[in-house]
């Protein structure tokens, strides 16, 4: 959406100000550790644009709470395996010699939107060493979210998203939906119910950069906005209009739970109707 067109569907700017009052009354607290997913077109029009948005998380969480937001590049990656688009097979051997390895200083971001692209070179701001799958953390518990992220599964139990549940964090979608909500790829990991696979990733070791193999589920959001909605009915959530946008905040923890017990009874299902 173009900004004059976001600008005719906003009945007033949002501000730091606006956007952090806002926040406390959804339930946002200080000392909260939060992980984040945003749209600056569904906010409406920011003064500030994604600044004032981060800004006005940090005031409200303070720095004894911690954010966090998904920086995934999905395009570190084998280019054989790209879909969505693919490259043409004569290019693949070139591009993955050429492709510049990891690099969490100046890796960009891939399809996570301009608050979290903006977030990972936030003064104070760590991020995670995953060549597809980093996070990056700000606030009191960010080491202990980032440090010792493992290449293998990338969202699963040696990742940020597990170090968040383990703290009792929470999620907070600004204008998203669940499709993008990353914490319940966690939950695909603990149903055990998710076919695994290998794939590979240009990495620095040594200085040097390497290509190196690793194996990870196969992950599927198709059915998250499903899961979603049966969580909702059954789970105490907080939902508020902040600008033009749905936003909600919700308890970590509850929603991988419930993730790996949905898969798992989705699966058994499966077999029974067989």
């Amino acid at each position: 959406m173009s900004e004059e067109k976001v600008i005719q569907a906003s009945l007033s700017p949002q501000t730091r100000t606006s956007l952090s009052n806002s926040l406390i009354d959804l339930g946002l607290k200080e000392g909260m550790i939060v992980i984040v997913h945003s749209s600056m077109s569904a906010l409406g029009w920011v003064c500030g644009g994604p600044v004032a948005v981060i800004q006005s998380i940090q005031d409200v969480i303070t720095a004894n709470g911690t954010l966090v937001m998904p920086t995934h590049s999905a395009n570190v990656s084998d280019p054989k395996e790209w879909g969505n688009p693919s490259i043409p097979k004569s290019w693949v051997t070139t591009v993955r010699e050429e492709m510049p390895a990891f690099d969490p200083n100046i890796t960009p971001t891939l399809a996570m939107g301009s608050v979290a692209e903006t977030f990972r070179s936030f003064p104070d701001v760590k991020r995670s060493y995953h060549p597809v799958h980093s996070f990056a953390a700000w606030g009191k518990h960010r080491d202990t979210i980032i440090d010792h992220h493992s290449l293998k599964n990338g969202l699963g139990e040696n990742s940020p998203l597990a170090s968040i549940y383990e703290l009792g964090g929470h999620v907070l979608m600004l204008g998203t939906e669940y499709d993008t909500n990353t914490s319940m790829h966690l939950g695909e990991h603990r149903s055990g119910v998710i076919d695994t696979f290998t794939r590979a990733s240009p990495i620095f070791e040594n200085g040097k950069k390497v290509w190196r193999t690793y194996s990870e589920i196969d992950y599927d959001e198709e059915a998250f906005p499903n899961i979603g909605e049966g969580f909702e009915s059954k789970h105490t959530i907080s939902v508020r209009k902040i600008g033009t946008s749905k936003t909600t905040l919700l308890f970590q923890p509850d929603l991988v739970d419930y993730t790996a017990k949905f898969l798992r009874e989705q699966v058994s299902m499966n077999k029974c109707n067989k």
